[in-house]
C-alpha cells in the first residue's frame, strides 16, 4: 500500500480542525465541526484539540484489537475522550465539540470501513464506477434552515451572523433520532455510522476526504468523483486542495457557490493497494 496525504487549514492564522493519520493497515480522517465566532461550546479545549484527541484514541483502539469492529473501537474512543475532559468542560452543552469520522482498516482479505457524518470515503473499484460513501443527513436536515444564509454575500457581517444562527439551529438536531449523528460526547453515535467491508482484491485505491476537499465535486461541481480520483491518482492530494482553493478564491462572496464557510479546512488521504 502506498499512501499520500495532504491537509491545509482554511486560513493560515487559524487552527486546522481536521485530523488524519495512517498506520500500516489503518487510515482515519476526522473533520472537526468548527464553532463560529460568538458561539459557545462549553469546552475549554476547542474543536482542534477534540479532533486530535479522538483521532489518536480511535487509532489506538483500532490497533489494540484488530478484530473488534470499527464502530466499537470508535465508541470506546468517544467514551475515553469524554472521560478525559468531563471534569473541566460542560459536555452537555449543545455546542460541545464534535467531528466527522472516516476510517478504513485492512486485513489479509478485506477493507473494513466506517463513515460517520458528512466526510467522504471513495472506493476506487477495479473495472467499476467509484463507490461513494457519505452520510448526508446533516445536509438534508439543514437545507430548509440555510436559505437566509445562502442569499447573503460571504464574508459580510450579515452572512457571519446567519451562519452562526444556522449552526446553532442545527445543534438541536445533532445526535438525535430524526436528525443526524456525529462523534461528540455520546458513544452511541458510533452505532449510527455507515459500516461495511469490501474484498481488497476488488479495490485499486481508496480516498478519505474532509468536506473541505470533497467540495470540488459535491458543492462546486467542477468535477465528479471519478475526476477526484483521477486528480489523486495522476497528481497528488496537494493538487486537489490547490484546485479547491483556486475555486474558493474565485468566488469569495459565495455568489456562484453559496456556502457557510468561504474557505474550509481541507484534507485528503489517498491509498493505492498492492504496491
Amino acid at each position: 500500500m502506498l499512501v499520500s496525504l495532504a491537509t491545509a487549514p482554511a486560513r493560515p492564522d487559524r487552527d486546522n480542525e481536521d485530523f488524519a493519520s495512517v498506520t500500516a493497515d489503518t487510515m482515519i480522517l476526522l473533520d472537526g465541526a468548527g464553532t463560529p465566532a460568538g458561539s459557545e461550546s462549553g469546552c475549554m479545549h476547542g474543536v482542534a484539540w477534540f479532533a486530535r484527541q479522538l483521532g489518536a484514541q480511535f487509532l489506538a483502539e483500532s490497533a489494540k484489537e484488530p478484530r473488534r469492529p470499527l464502530s466499537l473501537c470508535l465508541s470506546h474512543a468517544i467514551r475515553c475522550v469524554r472521560d478525559s475532559h468531563k471534569d473541566t468542560c460542560d459536555l452537555a452543552h449543545p455546542g460541545t465539540p464534535s467531528s466527522t469520522v472516516v476510517a478504513v482498516r485492512l486485513d489479509a482479505d478485506c477493507a473494513e470501513y466506517l463513515v460517520l457524518a458528512d466526510s467522504v470515503l471513495l472506493l476506487d473499484v477495479i473495472d467499476g464506477d467509484p463507490v461513494v460513501l457519505t452520510d448526508d443527513r446533516e445536509a438534508m436536515v439543514g437545507r430548509p434552515h440555510r436559505v437566509a444564509m445562502d442569499v447573503l454575500p460571504g464574508g459580510s457581517p450579515e452572512h457571519e451572523k446567519a451562519h452562526r444562527e444556522y449552526v446553532e439551529t442545527l445543534r438541536k438536531y445533532r445526535n438525535s433520532d430524526g436528525g443526524f449523528w456525529v462523534a461528540a460526547s455520546d458513544p452511541l453515535a458510533a452505532d449510527h455510522a455507515l459500516t461495511g467491508s469490501m474484498p481488497q482484491k476488488s479495490l485499486q485505491a481508496v480516498a478519505l476526504l474532509s468536506d473541505g476537499a470533497s467540495r470540488l465535486a459535491d458543492r462546486f461541481h467542477l468535477t465528479d468523483w471519478a475526476g477526484i480520483l483521477r486528480i489523486l491518482r495522476q497528481q497528488t492530494p496537494q493538487e486537489l486542495i490547490r484546485q479547491v482553493r483556486a475555486a474558493e478564491h474565485a468566488d469569495p462572496r459565495g455568489e456562484r457557490w453559496p456556502r457557510g464557510k468561504t474557505y474550509d479546512d481541507a484534507t485528503a488521504v489517498y491509498a493505492v493497494m498492492d504496491v
